[in-house]
C-alpha cells in the first residue's frame, strides 16, 4: 500500500511539471497579459534582484530587453543556465520550461511575444476571383 501511495505521489508531481504552467498565473505579479488572441500573446515582466519565479514554460517567442542584466533559469531535470540580457535587445527562445531568478542589477522589464500555433501555419490570403466585366 504505501508503494501505492508514493508512486502515486510521485507520478503527480511528475505530471504537474510535465504540464506547462502558465507564468501569468504562476507569477501574477511578475507577469500582466498586454495582448492575447489567436496568433500571439504579448507579456511583460517584471522582477526585482532576488526575485524567484516558480516552474512556468512559454511556447516559441521573441523575447525585448528594456533593460539589461542577469537571469538564472532552472530546468525541470535540475539543470541550470545563467543568461545575461542586453537592454534593447530581440531574443528569439524555442519553447522550454523553467524556474527563473533576476539577479539584476536593478528591475528587470521584459516583452515576451509569445507565438500561439505551429510552425509555419499561417494560412495564406486566398485571392479573390477577377470581376467579370460586361463586353
Amino acid at each position: 500500500m504505501r508503494r501505492v501511495l508514493f508512486l502515486m505521489g510521485f507520478l503527480c508531481l511528475a505530471t504537474s511539471t510535465a504540464l506547462a504552467q502558465d507564468p501569468v498565473k504562476v507569477a501574477p505579479n511578475n507577469f500582466k497579459v498586454l495582448l492575447d488572441n489567436d496568433r500571439v500573446r504579448v507579456l511583460e515582466f517584471r522582477s526585482k534582484p532576488g526575485e524567484k519565479v516558480g516552474m512556468h514554460s512559454h511556447p516559441d517567442c521573441v523575447i525585448y530587453g528594456f533593460t539589461g542584466g542577469k537571469t538564472k533559469f532552472t530546468y525541470p531535470d535540475g539543470k541550470t543556465e545563467e543568461r545575461q540580457g542586453q537592454a534593447g535587445a530581440a531574443t528569439w527562445r524555442a519553447a522550454e520550461t523553467h524556474t527563473s531568478e533576476w539577479s539584476g542589477p536593478g528591475e528587470a522589464h521584459v516583452l515576451l511575444i509569445e507565438l500561439k500555433g505551429k510552425p509555419g501555419a499561417a494560412k495564406p490570403a486566398t485571392p479573390k476571383p477577377a470581376k467579370k466585366t460586361p463586353m
